[in-house]
């Protein structure tokens, strides 16, 4: 979703892949593809690439326009209005743009004119943050007592731009003038840079290996391949999967590392560009999330270690293992020998959902019915699960990597959870205010996957399949819960040593 940034300026969110359901290397799930499968329809966003293209130029000719309103900004409420609803306008058409690149470019990551489209999206984002960099001083300037008499004076400012007008006046200590703001937006394409390298490493870089499994199956160990195998039934499969997928990228470990280290300096160079006293403060300043919510909850993350490892130690009874490795943690407690197909995973879901209400489910029911997802994996496709919800005048898109399992399941009903947000959020909000934080963007998903373990609890007809749906939540607290605040813990560990100077050991 396109928001307002701390500087005031309208920052372009959709300009890099940006989604809900954040993916990774290790989310999703993947089992079989079956043939046929329905793909997204790309053409609610534009019929074929000239239409996006001149969109992506329309873009590109509006920047100077917006660049001109500097001068009659803060001359009147009205001067303010129109130049804060042009500029919004551009944007939101910008953003489509951006997320069509996005979306091609994820169907086939080895075709390089998909990739092509979002380097120029990147680029693009540059000048437009460039264009519009003079917002947030512009503002400072009028004052607080001014802002708020044309936002009271205005009833498009009030409607629509106060909240980020008010935003920008709380974030006035970190932001820079005219000058240094403009500096920054274009210092934004080359700092997408270690991004854009880890990414392209993954898909065409990296020789990833095959094996072949105890069945005789062969499977080449990239990113899908991994999710495909990583919870094979017999344990020696496991661990070769492990140590081959694992290995393999072992071995560029220096230049993966080597990406990390600049992006960590980018976000440093930023944070103390911006006036932060950390990069913890620049991420979660403009929120307005107190640092204390963070920490906090890494503390009481590690404070919970004891009831995880007790959960470990239950699986390794239960798999009857002397003792147990990463390699372990993705097998279900019990074997639950039923397929869920496409049609399964939304019948399921719709019927799961109903404490949510009959509009919730009738809106869901609809969007499902449509072109929205590219929802099973094949070669050359980004792996991972995410939603995209940034095409404000269109509709969610979600990629999925499904297996026709449970975990698949489950992922459909997690992502079709923020697409609900999404569009909940547009049908109530304008443009300008549909947007929503990272950080409470996993609540709708998450209960989305609570209510359908519930109604799965439910509908179970053994003792067996209930102990399934158990350890299942019990995988879904580990990976939810625990995994990304280890996450948000570690990323926190880095920045702190690159903010103290510590260098990062070269393994040779």
């Amino acid at each position: 979703m396109i928001e307002t940034d701390r500087r005031g300026a309208i920052a372009l969110a959709a300009a890099l892949p940006l989604a809900s359901g954040l993916p990774s290397l290790l989310s999703g799930s993947a089992h079989a593809a079956p043939s046929g499968s329905a793909q997204w329809d790309l053409t609610d966003l534009y019929p074929n690439p000239e239409a996006w293209e001149a969109a992506r130029k329309a873009t590109v000719a509006a920047l100077p326009r917006l660049a001109a309103y500097r001068d009659s900004f803060g001359s009147s409420a009205a001067s303010m209005a129109k130049a804060l609803s042009d500029i919004s306008d551009v944007s939101r058409n910008f953003a489509r743009v951006a997320v069509y690149a996005s979306l091609r470019a994820d169907e086939d990551v080895r075709i390089s004119a998909n990739q092509e489209r979002t380097a120029q999206v990147r680029d693009l984002y540059a000048a437009f943050g460039q264009a519009t960099a003079w917002i947030a001083p512009e503002t400072l300037k009028l004052g607080r007592e001014t802002v708020e008499s044309y936002i009271a004076a205005d009833q498009t400012l009030a409607a629509r731009f106060a909240y980020s007008l008010r935003q920008t006046l709380r974030e006035a200590e970190h932001t820079l003038d005219a000058k240094g703001e403009a500096l920054l937006a274009a210092a934004s394409s080359p700092l997408s840079g270690p991004e854009t390298i880890r990414e392209q490493l993954f898909a065409s870089d990296i020789p990833w290996p095959e094996v072949t499994l105890s069945d005789g199956r062969k499977q080449v160990l990239n990113a899908q391949g991994y999710t495909l195998t990583r919870d094979a039934p017999n344990r020696e499969d496991r661990k070769k999967v492990f140590d081959a997928f694992y290995g393999q990228m072992g071995k560029f470990e220096n230049s993966l590392g080597a990406a990390m280290a600049a992006k960590l300096k980018g976000d440093v160079f930023e944070a103390r560009a911006r006036n932060y006293k950390s990069s913890l403060d620049m991420a979660l300043s403009p929120r307005a999330v107190p640092e204390s919510v963070y920490r906090t909850l890494v503390a009481e993350t590690n404070a919970g270690l004891p009831q995880l490892h007790r959960s470990f130690q239950l699986r390794r009874r239960m798999l009857n293992l002397p003792d147990i490795h990463y390699y372990d943690i993705y097998p279900p407690l019990v074997s639950l020998d039923r397929k869920f197909t496409l049609q399964d995973m939304r019948n399921i879901t719709l019927k799961a959902v109903e404490p949510l209400g009959p509009d919730y489910v009738k809106r869901l029911s609809t969007a499902t019915a449509g072109r929205w997802m590219d929802p099973f994996p094949r070669p050359g496709k980004r792996p991972g699960a995410y939603m995209s919800g940034s095409a404000y005048d269109v509709h969610p898109y979600l990629l999925l990597n499904l297996g026709e399992n449970y975990e698949g399941l489950s992922t459909y009903a997690h992502e079709w959870g923020h697409a609900m947000h999404s569009l909940l959020a547009s049908s109530s909000q304008p443009y300008d205010l549909a947007g929503y934080p990272i950080f409470t963007a996993e609540v709708a998903s998450t209960c989305n996957e609570v209510l359908l373990t519930e109604y799965m609890l439910k509908q179970a007809r053994t003792k067996e399949e209930k102990i399934y749906y158990l350890g299942m939540r019990l995988e879904n607290m580990r990976g939810t819960f625990f995994r990304q605040a280890m996450f948000a813990e570690f990323e926190l560990k880095m920045h702190e040593m690159a903010e103290a100077g510590e260098g990062f050991p070269e393994r040779a």
